[in-house]
């Protein structure tokens, strides 16, 4: 009796192994904290097939995507060739010569720039479905969906001590009313409510832009914004003026920022950073870009996030500020498809996720971060009605610039009217050169 369980036992194990090593073209994905039942599909992609890629991360980053782009390699055993630069000039070159790489991480900007020298994403075979259609509108020209977005920022987000807040009685305001009303209530209590620091050289200004795209956002909804980038709202509208208005309220009263004007516009916005994290705390609150928990961590490695430093996202906001970086394909090749085909896929999200390599725009990734502050954004992402870029960086002929200085001298009392008339006036230069 048990020879025969033995038996039957070893015919089952060779029957399992026959199956897995007869199937088709499409493997098995190694366990994760992906869907079990996801499958890499190779699209015929041999073993020894090369991808030639080109990106601007290194380091850990680097590290995260290999790891992100292991199971493909795995299953298909496509072998890359990657390069890392911040070198634009090396892209350039390379598509001038003729010789791009395979693919390439790189901005929206060059979207435009190589438009038709690059392949559709929907004829590699890319996975529409997963991504919003506010993620697919930067990345897609003249019609065409030539970017692949890989990777998020979130910029829309409020940095603050939970441990200040329990202490001194605030919480976390849910709406734009609560939140003003929590700032005058820290600044009748004596403690100045925000850090708003912009001092950057020639960039002076660029957080105060991204602070009142975010009020814009809350008052006006992403459409506003996005005419602004297109040119169908005028950048002295009365929305921009209002939010002007309400970003300048704060940021030029010492009764609401640390320093007030002068403060605002001569501390260095890494130092502005770190003020409400300080020992006592110089302000309550101060609105970052993601990468300021990895700054707040360097300056004070004895913090932990989630008790002594935390976010949340801007309170009424209709739509996220951020930023996307895609990833473009110069060649059509069965190991390229099965590269796209992977990376918009709901393992390929999910893998993202898992990696800790930022946000993925993939609706798979959602659920599968192990970061809690990236698994905080991500659900922010998957639940935002709308995602725009930033300003400066979309409109082109150096409206950014021309906007930095603008609101620098806004800060130090320029007239509000006339600023905003130059600036609809670069805005119209830009997009109509």
């Amino acid at each position: 009796m048990k020879k025969t369980l033995w038996q039957l036992l070893g015919l089952l194990v060779v029957s399992a192994m026959f199956l897995a090593a007869c199937g088709p073209n499409a493997t098995e994905a190694p366990a994760t904290s992906a869907p079990a039942a996801s499958v890499i599909d190779c699209k015929g992609a041999k073993s020894g097939d090369q991808i030639s890629m080109l990106y601007q991360w290194a380091g850990t980053e680097e590290a995260a995507l290999n790891q992100i782009l292991k199971p493909l390699l795995d299953a298909c055993g496509i072998v890359l060739k990657p390069e890392s630069t911040r070198d634009q000039a090396l892209l350039d070159t390379r598509v001038q010569a003729g010789t791009p790489p395979d693919v390439a991480f790189w901005q929206v900007a060059q979207l435009v720039q190589y438009k038709d020298k690059l392949k559709a994403m929907d004829t590699l075979g890319a996975n529409r479905d997963n991504y919003s259609g506010f993620f697919l509108d930067p990345n897609t020209v003249d019609g065409k969906w030539l970017g692949l977005p890989i990777k998020a920022d979130v910029k829309s987000i409020i940095w603050y001590s939970p441990a200040n807040f329990t202490t001194l009685g605030y919480t976390v305001p849910a709406t734009w009313d609560e939140l003003d009303a929590l700032v005058e209530k820290m600044a009748a209590d004596g403690n100045v409510p925000w850090s708003m620091g912009m001092e950057s050289g020639d960039a002076t200004g660029w957080t105060g832009s991204d602070f009142i795209q975010d009020i814009m956002l809350v008052q006006q909804g992403p459409d506003f914004v996005l005419g602004l980038m297109d040119g169908s709202v005028s950048y002295d509208d009365p929305g921009v003026k209002q939010a002007y208005e309400t970003y300048g309220k704060w940021a030029t009263s010492d009764k609401y920022t640390v320093g007030g004007a002068q403060g605002t516009l001569s501390t260095p916005f890494l130092e502005a950073i770190y003020k409400p994290f300080a020992d006592p705390a110089e302000a309550m609150m101060v609105k970052q870009s993601g990468f300021a928990g990895a700054e707040i961590a360097k300056q004070f490695p004895a913090l932990k996030q989630g008790t002594d430093y935390d976010f949340f996202v801007v309170p009424g906001i209709q739509g996220l500020q951020g930023s996307i970086e895609p990833m473009m394909a110069f060649n059509d090749t069965p190991a390229v498809r099965a590269l796209v085909a992977y990376l918009s896929s709901d393992l390929g999200g999910a893998n993202w996720a898992a990696a800790t390599f930022g946000l993925s725009p993939n609706n798979g990734a959602t659920g599968h971060y192990t970061d809690p502050a990236l698994a905080k954004l991500g659900d922010a992402i998957a639940n935002t009605k709308g995602f725009t870029p930033d300003l400066g960086d979309t409109i082109p002929g150096g409206f950014g610039s021309a906007e930095f200085k603008g609101i620098s001298e806004f800060v130090n009392g320029g007239d509000l009217a006339a600023i905003l008339s130059d600036l609809a006036a670069a805005q119209k230069q830009g997009l109509n050169p």
